[in-house]
């Protein structure tokens, strides 16, 4: 089967079939990065001129469109194909207001410390798989922080409703042990303070580090300066002016493309991956190049281009995923045809997410004869 050609699929309510192919070969245009476009999206919202090359068409990059223009801030469509936002740096505030992340969940973290900057309150919805996820980490932060607000139930999940209070900047902690989103979303919000901001990271493991440092580097091209002073510890200066992102180009998403990194892994294969490859924009997911490396696969990207051979000799290892909680699945997948037995640890984190990425995998793939063990993180 050539990649890029319609294969023979057959089609039922909720069912894929998928027949197996002796070889792939052929070139692939690699979408853009999800995580890059709702982080492109929001950090442009705050301030300044930005014109967005090549953002995700993903349900959860036009959430986060949606929700930015609910705010009143413009987007309009370039002549190239680009996305323009323009916005104000002091926007004025809406009464009250009702804004639907729908099933997004980062855009709802990244939303919900933005609210006192467009609204004198609000409720937040979500719905499908967002409902029953937990918020509360962060909505204890901006409680403490100002804010009244609070979620449904014990974990405080969608809706979510800000009643009034604004944030005040000074010594801020949150826990860092469930989802780095909680991060993200103050990084972004606190240089719009009058007070320098100092967030303090607690929990016993900080997971998926890799997200922060992308929240990093777009605040970076809107001219926004982050201290940080230790794996814990950041320092965020008041009264910053976000100078928009000017030309950004999104990197292709790295995610996406480990499922044809290990499929070229399994069978002869001649592929090439094509799309934007940025190393001033790292990737949580990008991991998967150093990951396979150790497996026996290595790939590269060079030229905008990465270049598959395959079949490889797979070896099994011992992998943290604490920085890349995405890669559980698609590694859980190249496990099983690894020689030797394959470890994959401090992924507790990978519960919290849409589904189960632990459980509901491990009972799916044993339908299919995996020989998978489920513990607790050591």
């Amino acid at each position: 089967m050539k990649i890029g050609t319609v294969p023979t699929f057959l089609f039922f309510p909720m069912i894929l079939k998928i027949d197996p192919v002796p070889s792939l070969s052929g070139s692939i245009f690699l979408p853009a990065s999800k995580s890059y476009s709702i982080r492109a999206v929001f950090v442009a919202a705050c301030g300044g001129h930005s014109r967005l090359f090549g953002l995700s068409d993903c349900d959860d990059a036009k959430a986060a469109m949606r929700i930015i223009r609910s705010c009143g801030v413009r987007i309009k469509e370039g002549p190239r194909g680009d996305i323009r936002v323009d916005a104000p740096g002091q926007p004025s505030r809406k009464k009250t207001g009702r804004v639907d992340v729908r099933e997004s969940g980062t855009s709802l973290r990244f939303l919900l410390p933005l609210l006192p900057f467009y609204f004198h309150g609000a409720t937040v919805t979500g719905r499908g798989t967002l409902v029953g996820r937990p918020n509360r980490h962060l909505c204890e932060a901006l409680r403490r922080a100002g804010l009244d607000i609070r979620g449904r139930g014990a974990v405080e999940s969608v809706p979510v409703v800000y009643r009034r209070g604004e944030l005040s900047g000074g010594s801020l902690m949150i826990d860092g042990s469930l989802s780095s989103q909680f991060i993200s979303a103050l990084l972004i919000a606190s240089p719009r303070l009058e007070k320098e901001t100092r967030l303090l990271l607690k929990g016993r493991k900080l997971v998926s580090s890799d997200y922060v440092v992308m929240t990093e580097r777009v605040l970076e091209r809107a001219g926004i300066r982050i201290v940080r002073r230790s794996a814990r510890e950041f320092r965020i200066p008041g009264g910053q002016v976000f100078r928009g992102l000017k030309d950004f180009h999104v990197p292709s998403d790295l995610g996406l493309a480990a499922f044809f990194m290990v499929a070229s892994a399994l069978v002869r294969s001649s592929v090439t991956l094509r799309g934007c490859f940025d190393a001033a924009l790292p990737q949580a997911d990008g991991a998967i190049v150093g990951l396979l490396k150790k497996m026996g696969h290595p790939c590269a990207a060079s030229g905008g281009k990465m270049r598959l051979k395959g079949p490889v000799r797979l070896k099994g290892g011992t992998f943290s995923l604490a920085a890349c909680p995405d890669l559980v699945p698609i590694m859980t997948v190249v496990a099983m045809f690894a020689q030797g037995p394959t470890v994959l640890k401090d992924i507790a984190h990978a519960r919290a997410k849409e589904s189960d990425r632990i459980s509901d995998l491990r009972r799916e793939l044993l339908k299919v004869g995996a020989d998978i063990k489920e513990t607790p993180d050591r």
